[in-house]
């Protein structure tokens, strides 16, 4: 659990970093860009620690944790940050834990208890009472492409993290970033020019945050604690990130989130104590 502490407190300032560089650069840009830096230090370090490559069906998973958490979370989120402020985008990520925990489910054979899914769905639905006020249907197309992010990164969570019990935590992000670099490279290099020069010093401070942290650093525990603690427990800690993100929300851009959502932001964060204490079967042992 304090392995996903770590990489909860190290995720909780992609959305605050994320926000303060899609002010300066294209979103998609932004997204590409932690992609190809976060992927040029991982192919040194398992260069350096003479890392063995994966087998066929390592590469496989590996595919699915770069298409959730090295592609698919990082360009929609950055689409997402371009519309909507920090804070609200982090009472949204709260419903992440739901989707890690069925995914979880499915590709490593754990069998939350029905008081762990009742208690993750009740921290979900006030996330969707948050996104969708009054009862009524409308999606705004920020929360739309957040939504979509975290439909991403809970399914890269889970894959990876059911593979790090074999590869190694810090291995497997380090992979699915080699393996999406050559696809990033291209088009990242095309629109730096115009891109880097508008950065002032504090969009370098947030893009190499989200470049050494948010897409590398946070992994290295997050996926750790997984293969320790198992995947649905584990990822009740990412419904601590709302709080830390309104947090940072207000520290780093000095937003100012409305009633509700500091509300909001609390009732989900209450589930995580009671969601501590239901019972995960383990996967049965052969």
């Amino acid at each position: 659990m304090m392995f996903g502490l770590l990489g909860v407190m190290g995720f909780a300032l992609t959305l605050p970093a994320t926000k303060v560089v899609v002010q300066y650069v294209d979103p998609v840009f932004a997204g590409l860009g932690r992609i190809c830096g976060a992927g040029i230090v991982a192919t040194i370090l398992l260069a350096v620690f003479r890392q063995p490559s994966p087998d066929k069906r390592q590469f496989f998973q590996l595919a699915v944790v770069a298409m959730g958490v090295v592609i698919g979370f990082p360009i929609l989120s950055s689409l997402a940050m371009s519309g909507m402020n920090a804070a609200h985008g982090g009472v949204v990520v709260g419903i992440v834990p739901l989707v890690t925990a069925a995914a979880g489910a499915f590709v490593s054979g754990e069998r939350p208890s029905a008081a762990f899914w009742a208690t993750s769905a009740v921290g979900s639905a006030i996330v969707l009472a948050f996104v969708l006020p009054g009862g009524g249907f409308s999606l705004s197309l920020s929360d739309a492409y957040l939504l979509g992010a975290i439909l991403s990164v809970g399914i890269g969570y889970a894959v990876g993290g059911n593979l790090a019990k074999k590869l190694g935590g810090w291995q497997v992000i380090c992979w699915a970033l080699v393996m999406t670099m050559p696809f990033a490279l291209a088009p990242t290099l095309y629109m730096a020019g115009k891109n880097l020069s508008a950065l002032p010093a504090s969009g370098w401070g947030a893009f190499f945050y989200l470049i050494l942290v948010s897409q590398l650093l946070a992994f290295f525990a997050w996926y750790k604690g997984m293969s320790i603690g198992g995947i649905a427990r584990v990822s009740q800690m990412q419904l601590l990130q709302p709080f830390l993100t309104i947090t940072a929300s207000v520290m780093m851009l000095g937003e100012k989130p409305e009633r509700n959502t500091m509300l909001f932001a609390l009732l989900i964060v209450s589930t995580v104590a009671i969601s501590k204490r239901t019972a995960i079967a383990p996967v049965a042992k052969s």
